[in-house]
């Protein structure tokens, strides 16, 4: 196969086994969300909230400083992004006007598929920044319903605070997905091999950290039970 050739083959290809990946991490996290580390965390912020809301007179400095935690996670990671955004477009600028190519890349040359190399690491960085901005939106927002002392008891209102702290939580996955798919990207400018390569590590690698394993799948179970048994027995004693 010719050296400018290999581009429109293993970009692909690699970009499809990334895509495969999601689409299939996506089905199951919507069927069997307990068999994956996003589905098995939202429903432990779930029952946070449950826990949280419960007294939250007792519990909103804890509730409060929790969810700052996450928002200083997203800020940096917001930073991070907007930051890597405006060195790119400065070395493009640069790189456009000296018009030098690296010896080190082996594959296509051309300016053209360069600037569409260096385009797409700067919009995976820009969809890092806007998930993670959304991010510490709900983060910000769920701080101060979580601390609304008249929501005692309405399993409505609590349901509420839940969704909109797993929306936070999914939109600072989004931008951390983005970070992981900027790495494939960013090897592309050394070539299509770098690049297909790195695709398929990534893709090992995310399988291994967005699955569970037995023990946790029991572990989690095991204490969601004791939860609802611990509400149980509340409401049975205000009943009484």
């Amino acid at each position: 196969m010719e050296e400018e050739a290999l581009d429109y083959v293993l970009v692909p290809l690699g970009l499809f086994v990334l895509g495969t990946y999601h689409v299939w991490l996506l089905i199951t996290v919507l069927r069997h969300p307990i068999r994956t580390v996003i589905g098995l965390n939202a429903q432990s912020r779930h029952q946070w909230v449950l826990s949280m809301m419960s007294d939250p007179l007792k519990n909103g400095v804890l509730a409060v400083q929790t969810i700052r935690n996450n928002i200083m996670a997203s800020t940096l990671l917001a930073t991070t992004a907007i930051t890597l955004s405006s060195l790119i477009s400065v070395f493009v600028s640069s790189t456009s006007n000296s018009g030098n190519t690296s010896k080190l890349i082996y594959g296509n040359k051309t300016a053209t598929l360069s600037s569409i190399k260096y385009f797409s690491i700067l919009l995976c960085f820009l969809v890092a920044f806007l998930c993670n901005v959304q991010s510490i939106r709900y983060y910000a927002h769920v701080s101060f319903l979580a601390t609304v002392p008249t929501w005692q008891g309405r399993k409505d209102c609590i349901e509420y605070v839940a969704r909109n702290l797993n929306r936070g939580s999914y939109f600072w996955s989004l931008g951390l997905r983005a970070f992981y798919f900027s790495f494939p990207l960013f090897l592309w400018i050394f070539g299509p091999i770098p690049m297909f390569a790195c695709s398929c590590v990534i893709s090992c690698v995310l399988y291994f950290l967005d699955t569970t394993t037995s023990f946790t799948r029991h572990l989690h179970s095991h204490s969601i039970k004791e939860v609802k048994t611990d509400n149980d027995l509340e409401s049975l004693g205000q009943l009484s």
